[in-house]
């Protein structure tokens, strides 16, 4: 990339579809408490076809969203929406300070999530939050540790990223991380 290219400012937002906006609605407002902005119900030629959907969008800090369709037609619903896959390696991560992660893991547990819906993962570099949301989606709420994001070792991850990567593909897999 061009060091003179200009970088998006920030997500705007991601989009997923829902079988069930209201329970998406409960977790994503009552239970994280990501407040619902805006409602946008609409019918558009969408792929060669009329289809009438629901367009939620539940606002993170910095004006950002998660948004969330559902559609009218089962036919829509199943063309568009099939089940979020199961590995954790498909997912959203957003990022959370200490207090926000536990004050989530408090409301999660007393609503009655438990593994493998919910669980933990010390990265060493940051601590991840994981829960499943009504759609299978993974959703992972991470903080950094505040010695991964110092001004030193995060300029020195930028300046070796691309030679890591490298090392990488070419067949060396030596762990590089020294918080474990």
């Amino acid at each position: 990339m061009s060091t003179q290219a200009k970088l998006p400012s920030r997500l705007h937002h991601t989009a997923y579809v829902t079988k069930d906006l209201e329970a998406t609605r409960r977790f994503y407002e009552d239970l994280i408490g990501l407040p619902l902005v805006a409602t946008w119900c609409e019918s558009d030629e969408l792929f060669g076809a009329v289809r009438t959907y629901c367009h939620t969008f539940f606002e993170l800090a910095d004006g950002s969203a998660l948004a969330f369709f559902q559609f009218e037609k089962p036919e829509d619903q199943q063309l568009f929406g099939p089940e979020m896959p199961s590995s954790p390696f498909h997912h959203i991560a957003l990022n959370v300070d200490v207090e926000t992660q536990q004050g989530i893991e408090q409301r999660l547990r007393a609503a009655g999530y438990k593994e493998p819906d919910t669980y933990v993962l010390e990265h060493g570099y940051c601590r991840s939050l994981y829960v499943k949301d009504p759609n299978g989606m993974i959703v992972e709420f991470t903080h950094d540790s505040p010695q991964a994001i110092t001004g030193d070792l995060l300029q020195a991850r930028r300046a070796k990223a691309h030679q890591e990567l490298k090392r990488w593909l070419s067949g060396d897999r030596t762990s590089n991380n020294v918080f474990r």
